[in-house]
């Protein structure tokens, strides 16, 4: 498997943590030198190992905002 080469621009914030220590995290991140992207995912404490996640586009992140806005 080809290493996944990442640089975390910026931390958002911490959602919650696993009694392992693990935290599912927002983060800005740039995955193999492209553009950062929003991502969403769970890692280990010191941003070795990673689970999976799903990566947003400025865009998506703004619809999401909007639909969580409209839960009741």
């Amino acid at each position: 498997m080809a290493n996944i080469k990442f640089e975390i621009i910026e931390s958002i914030g911490v959602l919650s943590e696993s009694g392992k220590g693990w935290r599912k995290e927002l983060n800005l991140i740039s995955w193999n030198d492209r553009d950062p992207k929003y991502d969403l995912r769970e890692w280990s404490e010191n941003h070795e190992k990673m689970g999976k996640g799903i990566t947003l586009s400025k865009e998506e992140v703004a619809s999401l905002k909007s639909l969580i806005n409209n839960i009741d």
